[in-house]
């Protein structure tokens, strides 16, 4: 059964997936930062292209740390835990950044390689998009390498729009309207 901590945004909820081993989902906290910087360092070269379209080879902890200040004010942070030796491993996470209209967000997924395949990408976007149409968000929208396949299979198969960047052919749009 699924329970609201105090603080969070979405109910948290246990999960099995595909290959039947268990995440915890539950709402980015400020206090994730440490273990967020923890699974940037895990992602290879191109999970990090993939994610924000660039060579990244450093963290930024400052706007990471203004991120997690502004949530849930101004997003919405979903992360997906395992328990790790040092306490959990976040192998997941979803976010959504409210643009300045408040209709209208913008989600980023990232999901590490040894839970690439298993149905949590889903789950992660499934809770993300509910969550953002129950806080009052009209669309949500995102851009997606052209060469990320997986990310743009899944968009469409959670019914987003899939459209060409006129201005940069090596991307795609992703829209999905949220209203009822």
């Amino acid at each position: 059964m699924p329970k609201s901590s105090p603080g969070s945004a979405i109910a948290e909820v246990d999960v099995t997936l595909r290959d039947g081993r268990s995440v915890h989902l539950r709402s980015l906290r400020a206090a994730d930062e440490t273990e967020l910087l923890q699974t940037f360092e895990r992602l290879s070269d191109a999970a990090r292209y993939m994610r924000f379209m660039r060579v990244i080879r450093e963290p930024d902890p400052e706007r990471l740390r203004a991120v997690l200040a502004s949530f849930p004010e101004s997003g919405i942070g979903i992360v997906a835990t395992v328990p790790a030796a040092d306490g959990i491993d976040i192998v997941g996470s979803a976010i959504a950044v409210f643009a300045a209209d408040r209709a209208t967000c913008e989600f980023a997924i990232t999901v590490v390689a040894e839970f690439g395949g298993t149905g949590l990408a889903t789950r992660l976007m499934t809770t993300l998009i509910g969550e953002a149409k129950r806080r009052g968000q009209k669309e949500m929208e995102g851009l997606v390498l052209k060469q990320n396949q997986p990310m743009l299979r899944l968009a469409k198969r959670l019914g987003f729009r899939v459209e060409s960047e006129p201005d940069d052919p090596t991307v795609r749009w992703c829209r999905l309207s949220l209203a009822e």
